[in-house]
């Protein structure tokens, strides 16, 4: 995503991404780190990671978002088109998944401290990304 943004004494760069005017690398770790801290408490969210390890699914989010907001192309070129919605359908995502994958990365949006602006556009994706992983309106099975 290219914001048209120039940099203070950049000119002959005419714009920037959103991952860039955000922090970059350090920031999207910043993000999923404080993101998994939050999951890994979770007694909705954590089973629904097959490793016990959380940090092959950090390293997924993290390039993805990455390469979402213009950063490098990793993902892609290590995992394939990103599919969301078909590498999420085998997990119960109901709303209460929903309501809590939301609530812990509010807790790691925060943790940033962006830009208005920033904060304001990355929020809006991940609600909107959120919202179409719900597959189910059932109770999250015992």
């Amino acid at each position: 995503m290219t914001l048209g943004i120039r940099p203070e004494g950049h000119d002959e760069n005419p714009s920037i991404t959103f991952y860039e005017a955000v922090g970059g690398h350090d920031t999207f770790v910043k993000l999923v780190d404080v993101f998994y801290r939050g999951v890994a408490d979770d007694p909705v969210l954590k089973p629904m990671y097959p490793e016990e390890d959380l940090g092959p699914a950090k390293e997924r989010l993290t390039l993805f978002l990455e390469q979402y907001w213009g950063g490098p192309t990793t993902y892609s070129e290590t995992r394939g088109h990103p599919r969301l919605r078909q590498r999420h359908f085998p997990f119960h995502v109901n709303p209460d998944a929903r309501d809590r994958w939301l609530r812990h990365m509010r807790t790691a949006v925060d943790e940033l401290g962006l830009a208005p602006l920033h904060e304001e556009t990355l929020w809006d994706y991940l609600q909107r990304a959120a919202h179409a992983m719900v597959n189910t309106f059932e109770e999250t099975p015992s």
